[in-house]
């Protein structure tokens, strides 16, 4: 097991306070990110019930979620990172979750493609 790492206020000095709301409002911007895939998930379970198979519909809600849920928690860890990066005054880390995000919306795309197609084959 790993030690437990120290408090942000322990960690190095404070640095320029608009580095600090610069970091805070990214966060922010990956929470609104999940919030919308939840959206989209819901709506697509609500408002569209009938489009395409159901198999394919609740797959793509599957993925919807689940990246819902790896953007809400890579952000935090994100956030976590840079903030300890300008405390110490290094670069700040260069992390995957933009790439899994890009990843997962792709996926998304094309799901979604796949679903209006089945959708319109079924008419």
């Amino acid at each position: 097991m790993s030690p437990r790492r120290p408090p942000l206020r322990e960690v190095g000095n404070d640095p320029d306070y608009r580095f600090t709301l610069a970091n805070e409002r990214t966060f922010l911007a990956w929470l609104r990110t999940g919030l919308a895939l939840v959206a989209g998930a819901v709506a697509l379970q609500s408002l569209a019930p009938q489009l395409g198979p159901g198999q394919v519909r609740t797959g793509l809600i599957a993925v919807l979620l689940a990246l819902a849920t790896v953007v809400t928690l890579g952000a935090y860890r994100r956030w976590d990172r840079a903030e300890r990066a300008l405390r110490q005054d290094q670069s700040l880390p260069i992390g995957s979750l933009p790439r899994i995000v890009a990843g997962g919306v792709a996926v998304v795309i094309l799901g979604a493609f796949l679903l209006v197609l089945l959708a319109g084959i079924d008419r």
